[in-house]
Formats: C-alpha cells, structure tokens, sequence
C-alpha cells in the first residue's frame, strides 16, 4: 500500500544538481522556519498574497502538522555542508472529496531550477493516489514563474480571473 508519509525521490534539476523531494516531517520543524524566514517579501507575498516576515506558533504548527491524508506536505531538500537544508516546499489541502487546494514556495537563490516542477510532479501522483481529481490554486497574475509551473505539468489546465487573482485547475483524472 502507498504509503505518502515515507515518500522520497531524487530529482535533477536543470543545473544538473540533484535534489530530494521528500514528505515533510515533525522534525524538519526549524529548517522548514529557516526556509521561509529567507525568502524575500515579494516570495512570501506571491505565496501568502499578503506582506509578511513572521508567522505566528498556531501558523507554523499548521504549516508543519500534516496528516496526509487531507493535508499533505511535500519539501525540496539540499544537503550543504553536510547539513540538510530545505530550499522548497509544496503541499495541498483536501477542500472537498476528490479536489484539492495546492500552494508552493522556493526559497529565492534556488527559484528558477526546476523546483516548483518537480514539487507539482509528486503532488500529483500522490494526489492521483488519493483519488484527488482536481488541483485548484489562487494565483496572483504577476506570478508567472508558477503559471509556468502549472502550465508545464502535463495536466489539463483551465483559467479564470477573479478579482484581481486567476483561479487555476488542474484535472488529474476525469470524475
């Protein structure tokens, strides 16, 4: 049985690097921080479509407590100087039966290698194993890196504005 807890695959990126996509676990708590306390404004605002610089306890215990079956949370991982630093994360969260609300970040200095991508290829195929049918993210139209991303996913896409964001689905599996 599949079991999304333990997921882990390696992945090269298009600099030719290697990278873990792996299940975010309780202990990845301080790197996963780290992560988003070095990412710029403008990263955090196309994330959270609000400035921010810190999150609150309750926030980065939500962030951080996944149960994989409604909340699933995937990281990019980098081992540098010997130590594992997370560079990226991707999760989704289940709103309904079968469809599911999916968000990502990369850390800046490593944005543009692929990440995001390969971030969204594992989303998918363990959403595809959850009978999750439909991806749906809010997209602020200025964030072309990850329309780019949605776009390259090989799942059929469609596209709506509303209010100022473009409301992204991605259809795993026809219903």
């Amino acid at each position: 049985m599949f079991d999304p807890t333990k997921y882990s695959a390696i992945e090269t990126l298009r600099n030719g690097r290697q990278v873990e996509i792996r299940a975010l676990r309780a202990e990845d708590r301080d790197n996963f921080v780290a992560a988003a306390d070095s990412m710029s404004a403008k990263s955090l605002y196309r994330r959270f479509f609000a400035v921010r610089r810190e999150f609150t306890e309750k926030e980065t215990s939500f962030f951080v407590s996944v149960d994989f079956i409604n909340h699933v949370a995937l990281v990019a991982v980098f081992k540098e100087n010997g130590q594992s630093a997370i560079v990226g994360g991707g999760r989704y969260i289940v709103v309904r039966p079968g469809r599911a609300e999916v968000a990502f970040a990369v850390v800046d200095q490593y944005q543009g290698q692929g990440i995001g991508t390969a971030l969204m290829h594992h989303l998918g195929t363990i959403a595809g194993a959850a009978d999750i049918r439909e991806l749906v993210a809010d997209v602020l139209p200025e964030n072309t890196a990850m329309l780019k991303v949605f776009e390259s996913s090989g799942f059929p896409m469609n596209t709506e504005r509303d209010f100022g964001v473009l409301r992204v689905a991605l259809q795993l599996s026809q219903p």
